[in-house]
Formats: C-alpha cells, sequence, structure tokens
C-alpha cells in the first residue's frame, strides 16, 4: 500500500477571506473549483459548504466552510469539517482499513459522499488530530 502527503485541510466561517490569506498574502495559486468535482447534498448525505482550494505546486490547501453537523448527518463519529485535518492519498484504501481494523483503530467511512472522484475514511491519530486518507475512483 502506498501512502503519500495530499493536503491540509483548514476549516473556517470565512472560506473567501482565509483563500485571499493564502493566495494574496503568502502567493500560493488558486485551484479552481471545478477541479474537485462534488456530488449534490441531499439530507441523508453530502455537504454543500463552500470549499476554496489553493496550492504550493506539490502540496494542496483545502479551505472549507466549518460544519458541525456533518457527521450526525451521515452517522458518522468523526466530522471531517469542524476542525479541519491532514490528507494522505493511497492506492489501496481496503488494505489501509484492513490495518485500522487490526490495530483497533476507529474510522468513519465516508466512500464517496464528500467527493466524486475520492472514496474518503477519516480517523484520529494518538493526540486526537483527524487524519483522511483517500483513493481515487472512477
Amino acid at each position: 500500500m502506498k501512502l503519500e502527503f495530499h493536503h491540509i485541510n483548514f476549516v473556517t466561517e470565512d472560506v473567501d477571506r482565509l483563500h485571499h490569506f493564502y493566495t494574496d498574502t503568502l502567493g500560493l495559486s488558486d485551484i479552481p473549483i471545478s477541479a474537485f468535482p462534488r456530488p449534490k447534498e441531499t439530507e441523508d448525505t453530502g455537504y454543500s459548504g463552500k470549499i476554496r482550494f489553493a496550492t504550493d505546486g506539490q502540496m494542496q490547501m483545502h479551505l472549507a466552510e466549518k460544519n458541525l453537523d456533518v457527521g450526525f448527518k451521515h452517522g458518522q463519529a468523526i466530522n471531517p469539517v469542524e476542525r479541519g485535518h491532514i490528507a494522505f492519498r493511497t492506492d489501496d484504501i481496503a488494505a489501509l482499513m484492513e490495518i485500522l481494523d487490526t490495530k483497533g483503530i476507529p474510522y468513519s467511512d465516508y466512500g464517496t459522499a464528500f467527493a466524486k472522484k475520492w472514496h474518503q475514511v477519516f480517523f484520529h491519530d494518538p493526540e486526537g488530530n483527524i487524519i483522511e486518507v483517500h483513493q481515487q475512483v472512477s
């Protein structure tokens, strides 16, 4: 199973202000929202909060509108847009989940609820930081 850093997610109540800081002040490049197709939010699944993206050319920043209800809505223990997270990309999400199961680490499997082309799993590290691991799907 291959694992590589992919992005850092910060949550905020003012996505545009944060995006402006990282692109205008620090000089990161904007990533158009069209590069991140999202499923439509329904009563039972999804997230339609504002999201913007920035990059230094290698790592990405995902800047998302804070929403404290996402975990409850999906029946999951972990809410990835409550306080942000760090994300890795893998080539084998099933192997990752097997490792987490073997080690007794609980996780929230959101599948493709937030991103049409990513299967996302979230869990906590030993200090309570939220970790995302996702695999691209077709």
